[in-house]
C-alpha cells in the first residue's frame, strides 16, 4: 500500500517521462503547508535556469506589505506572486516556452494560481 507521498511521487514520474520526450524546459512546482516553490529546469534536466518561492526575502516583504497576506506564504495570492516572479525570471534567462510539471500535485488551488499567473506574465505552456 502506497502512502500519500509515494502516490504523488508516482504521478510525478509519469508526467516527467512525458515531458522528457518533448525536450523543452520544464516549470516544476513544489508545495508545502507553509510555502510554494517553482523552478524552471533546462531541457536536459541538469541546470536550474530560474527559481522563485515564498521563502525569498524580497517576496516575503512584498507579501508582508499586504495586510491580509502578512506572514502567509501558503495561500493562492502568494502562489500567484510566485508565478509572476518565476515567469519574469525565466524570460530574463531566455526561456519563453516551458512544459508545466505539477509534480503529482492536483491542478487546483495554489498550483493552478501559480500556473495562471505565469501564463499571464508571458510564459507559454
Amino acid at each position: 500500500m502506497l502512502n500519500k507521498k509515494d502516490q504523488r511521487v508516482r504521478r510525478s514520474r509519469q508526467t516527467r517521462t512525458r515531458i522528457a520526450i518533448q525536450s523543452v524546459a520544464r516549470l516544476t512546482v513544489f508545495r508545502t503547508n507553509h510555502h510554494i516553490y517553482a523552478s524552471v529546469i533546462s531541457d536536459d534536466g541538469r541546470r536550474v535556469l530560474a527559481s522563485a518561492s515564498t521563502v525569498e526575502p524580497d517576496l516575503r516583504k512584498e507579501l508582508a506589505g499586504d495586510s491580509k497576506l502578512a506572514g502567509k506564504g501558503a495561500n493562492v495570492s502568494a502562489a500567484a506572486a510566485v508565478g509572476k516572479r518565476i515567469a519574469e525570471k525565466a524570460k530574463a534567462a531566455g526561456v519563453e516556452k516551458v512544459a508545466f510539471d505539477r509534480a503529482g500535485f492536483a491542478y487546483h488551488g495554489r498550483v493552478k494560481a501559480l500556473a495562471d499567473a505565469a501564463r499571464e506574465a508571458g510564459l507559454q505552456f
